[in-house]
């Protein structure tokens, strides 16, 4: 028996993909949920041989979904369903662990054969995805790479000061050192000896390289108060 979990944020498509799946002889459906955190929850103590999942839902997407659970359950195999043909979203899924990909719309046929294909160890592609795996090779070296940079980020940030980060954020406003001394009641010599250090820490150019940064990422970053 292959145990199916159904990852798909319209009710409609997700009940009417159950009723298909639970007629199939050795197929059982025993989890349908609406988003990817849902997914999480539900795997939990659950066992789960393949999710068919939705590439775009509301909470927490398919492709972030899929990073996790395959982090998180190596064996649970992850086959995309979506109606869109999206080659980030097809690319980050696939250098994610996914299995395959497939459009909404296939054949009832098809969509059996590539849940037994994936469940075997095989890949599926949807005809119009495969002439773009060669792309998918490429990219997944550069998402790698960002990876990597994201997590050189983190830790670089991890060494700010609570000041260290008002000063940024002033910058990003686009204050000049003057207004931020006189707002923080420092010298402009001090706030100049403080965006030095800054930028030596996070490994950035200058003030202006710094503000974007900031307004790109650091600010999602930053600790609250």
């Amino acid at each position: 028996m292959i145990n199916i979990m159904v990852a798909e944020d319209q009710q409609l498509i997700r009940e009417s993909l159950k009723i298909i799946l639970d007629s199939i002889e050795g197929f059982a459906v025993n989890s349908v949920v609406g988003n990817g955190e849902e997914v999480l929850q539900q795997l939990e103590g659950r066992a789960v041989d393949i999710i068919l999942m939705d590439i775009r839902m509301p909470v927490m997407d398919g492709v972030e979904c899929t990073r996790i659970v395959k982090e998180k359950y190596p064996k649970v195999h992850v086959l995309i369903l979506t109606t869109f043909l999206d080659d980030e979203y097809v690319m980050k899924a696939l250098v994610y662990g996914a299995s395959g990909y497939i459009l909404k719309g296939i054949s009832l046929g098809e969509l059996k054969y590539a849940i037994e294909t994936t469940i075997k160890g095989g890949s599926v592609l949807n005809p119009d995805v495969g002439a773009k795996m060669v792309h998918m090779i490429h990219y997944g070296k550069r998402l790698k790479r960002e990876n990597q940079e994201h997590l050189r980020v983190n830790l670089r940030v991890k060494k700010l000061s609570e000041r260290e980060w008002d000063i940024i954020g002033a910058i990003a406003k686009g204050m000049s050192n003057r207004e931020i001394a006189e707002k923080m009641i420092f010298t402009e010599g001090t706030i100049r000896n403080y965006l030095s250090i800054i930028l030596e820490k996070l490994q950035l150019r200058d003030r202006t390289q710094l503000a974007i940064w900031y307004l790109q990422d650091g600010a999602k970053l930053q600790p609250a108060c």
